[in-house]
């Protein structure tokens, strides 16, 4: 594996969920892959799961890792190509690339959409640079538009408390004070649609996301709907896609604080359990009677973080 973007990267999900199963029984049994490795793990942006469970998965595998904050432990870099830099960046990413890949086996990468390009984000442009310049496989950590070791660890928490065979799961939609990336729901859609899985996503209008991610995937505006017979329900906040980055309305608008996944909510469930990616805003996304009930399951499914990840670094250093 020299890149880990999509769902189309991880290949069988089958054998995916099976080698996951075995990281997880026997987490450092494969201590001998990273012996002398080093992973650099970049945050152009703040972060804690992602990044303390790269740091465990990788040091699982014997690695050695570094964590760059870029602007903090670094200079800031600049990101396009053909400005005239003289304004606070001090570095380019066309050189800061190729100098990172020498200092190491691996590469993670994470770093948000900034909603000032459409266009320009949903490419990629980011992330892309250092597939194409470090000369090392690279891992998106979170980018623009996805955030595939989360979606890998959802499937493998859906996988452990799935009931039946072919589950129903629910993206829903729920409000937040700002401005969220649609990474984590984009990347959620398309490893369910790949995923033996009934999926539904429900939102108000003005919220779908990119086309590539709803299409296969069942809409349904109403939300009590959408939650009949439900076995997951996976809420989260994400901004609107056509209008790019905007908050449609004032969320504490009661049409949008409805949302909120409250007990009444779950009620319409076939028992649920509820899955939420951290970190979570209480009684906006998820009232607190949800969340601390013993249906919530984000404390495994952030425990599983570690899991996905080792999985993803595994097979890189046996690419190697």
């Amino acid at each position: 594996m020299k890149r880990f973007l999509t769902v189309g990267d991880i290949g069988d999900l089958d054998a995916a969920l099976k080698e996951a199963a075995e990281v997880k029984k026997t987490p450092f049994a494969w201590q001998n892959l990273g012996h002398n490795k080093t992973i650099i793990i970049i945050f152009f942006n703040s972060s804690l799961r992602t990044r303390l469970s790269t740091q465990k998965a990788a040091m699982n595998l014997g690695m050695n890792t570094i964590v760059l904050n870029i602007g903090s432990d670094s200079w800031k870099l600049e990101t396009e190509m053909g400005v005239v830099m003289d304004s606070d960046k001090t570095e380019h990413l066309r050189e800061a690339i190729p100098v990172i890949g020498s200092y190491c086996d691996i590469i993670g990468v994470r770093s948000f959409a900034k909603f000032e390009d459409r266009d320009a984000e949903y490419k990629e442009t980011i992330i892309n640079q250092f597939i194409q310049y470090s000369g090392r496989p690279v891992i998106s950590l979170e980018s623009a538009t996805r955030h595939p070791c989360q979606a890998f660890a959802d499937l493998i928490t859906i996988e452990e408390y799935k009931k039946v065979k072919r589950p129903k799961v629910v993206l829903t939609w729920a409000p937040h004070p700002r401005a969220l990336p649609q990474a984590v729901p984009n990347s959620f859609a398309e490893w369910m649609k790949a995923a033996d899985v009934d999926f539904t996503i429900t939102c108000p209008e003005g919220y779908d996301l990119a086309p590539e991610f709803m299409q296969g995937a069942h809409l349904e505006r109403d939300q009590k709907k959408a939650f009949e017979g439900a076995d997951f329900i996976y809420a989260k906040n994400w901004s609107s896609y056509e209008q790019y980055g905007q908050i449609l309305g004032d969320c504490h608008d009661p049409r949008f604080m409805k949302w909120t996944v409250d007990a009444e909510h779950m009620s319409w469930t076939n028992d649920a359990k509820f899955m939420h990616c951290l970190p979570v805003r209480r009684n906006m996304i998820v009232t607190d009677e949800v969340i601390d009930s013993a249906n919530s399951i984000v404390i495994p499914e952030a425990a599983n973080r570690v899991v996905s990840a080792q999985v993803v670094i595994k097979r890189m250093l046996e690419s190697l």
